[in-house]
């Protein structure tokens, strides 16, 4: 489940570092290159609401292997691309098929485990999504170094297809089909107004989804401010991604062990507070002209390292109250996340000035906006009774609760 949530992650980060490659290769520029990377959220976005009712009448896997193979013939595509619209199509293309893993994924966790392990299991897949941001750029800029930009795709095919045969053989399939869930356009809207309209699910999917568009907004940046403006080479961009990472995975890991004394919601309110003030502070250092390299490592190590802390107890959250409904939810959540993730992205572009001042405003944004939509729906969520010890069979136990 962890290798299905990171094919995205992934996808993403692999090809960052080919940014100025491909953008010479297809005659264009890095910004137009960027537009590639917000079409893959679209399709990540638009994606997991169509896999959401498939999970739920076909079972988890079947459409697993549909979503997995759709990536692999998008990627010999993006391979085999001779201009930047052809990879902005194929890149959405790649985008509907890879989804499925995050969603079926998340799917799979709230079938098997309680409301307070989810969170628990959730860190433990953000450790292994998180590897994607250390391994993913620095591979991607040796194999651009090495054998061109193209490779990359051919690398992410092989990896897919691995990891296809390792769902065939080792998952197993925790919920089985439901022939009586109706596939009509009308009742999958229905199905999706009522997870939407729940309040705990709107607090907690909002609260983490415009925080994760921070990291995005950081991911789609990122090329530019380190590769452009302060002139790091290819190889070393990896490097510094890495490191950057790793604030992500070790927080994700001290998460574990603070579930132990606090609940989830105390944890995000903090985490998001902290994320917030450092966002305001990277502002600041870029708006004044004190922003270096190391500053800019920093800031974003930071920032990173609080996302860490809300969005495993966030989607843990999201998904509680739906027992017999997960894989809509899990559809839902993630498609908010990647919609809200795309705008991020593709405001890095708009408002490109040849400063780090936009990817910080953005970041920083994202995170007061989260933090706001926690503290706002907490005040409608009187009486929470989705705490992290908390599991709720069914969503109808909720009403009749």
């Amino acid at each position: 489940m962890g290798l299905l949530t990171a094919i995205a992650p992934l996808s993403i980060d692999m090809y960052l570092p080919a940014f100025p490659s491909i953008s010479r290769n297809l005659h264009t520029t890095v910004s137009q290159v960027t537009l590639s990377l917000s079409s893959f959220f679209i399709g990540i976005s638009v994606g997991q609401l169509l896999y959401g009712p498939f999970l739920e009448r076909f079972g988890r896997k079947r459409p697993l292997y549909v979503g997995l193979l759709l990536f692999s013939g998008a990627s010999v595509g993006c391979a085999l691309a001779t201009s930047v619209q052809s990879l902005i199509v194929l890149r959405l293309i790649q985008g509907l098929g890879g989804c499925v893993g995050m969603v079926a994924a998340r799917a799979m966790v709230r079938d098997l485990f309680t409301t307070k392990e989810n969170a628990k299991v959730f860190s433990m897949l953000m450790l292994v999504v998180s590897v994607s941001p250390i391994v993913a750029p620095t591979l991607g800029g040796y194999i651009t170094a090495t054998f061109g930009w193209r490779y990359v795709f051919a690398a992410l095919i092989v990896v897919v297809l691995s990891i296809l045969v390792g769902a065939y053989f080792i998952l197993p399939e925790s919920k089985g089909p439901n022939i009586t869930f109706s596939l009509k356009p009308i009742q999958i809207l229905r199905n999706y107004t009522t997870v939407l309209k729940h309040p705990h699910f709107l607090t907690y999917a909002i609260t983490g989804a415009v925080s994760y568009a921070g990291l995005y907004a950081y991911i789609g940046g990122a090329p530019y401010v380190f590769m452009e403006l302060f002139k790091v080479s290819v190889a070393h961009f990896g490097w510094i991604f890495a490191f950057i990472a790793a604030g992500l995975i070790s927080a994700s890991q001290v998460n574990n062990i603070l579930l132990k004394r606090y609940s989830s919601q105390q944890i995000i309110k903090v985490a998001s507070s902290c994320q917030s003030i450092i966002g305001t502070l990277f502002i600041c250092f870029a708006m004044f002209g004190w922003i270096s390299l190391p500053f800019t490592i920093m800031f974003s190590f930071l920032f990173l390292a609080c996302q860490g802390f809300i969005f495993p107890n966030a989607t843990a959250l999201a998904l509680a109250p739906f027992a017999n409904n997960a894989g809509n939810a899990s559809g839902l959540i993630g498609s908010i996340q990647m919609t809200v993730g795309a705008s991020a992205s593709a405001m890095i572009s708009i408002f490109q000035n040849h400063s780090a001042l936009p990817m910080s405003v953005v970041m920083t944004f994202c995170a007061v906006s989260a933090l706001s939509a926690f503290l706002l729906g907490k005040k409608y969520l009187i009486n929470d009774v989705y705490d992290s010890n908390f599991k709720c069979q069914d969503i109808e136990m909720v009403a009749d609760f």
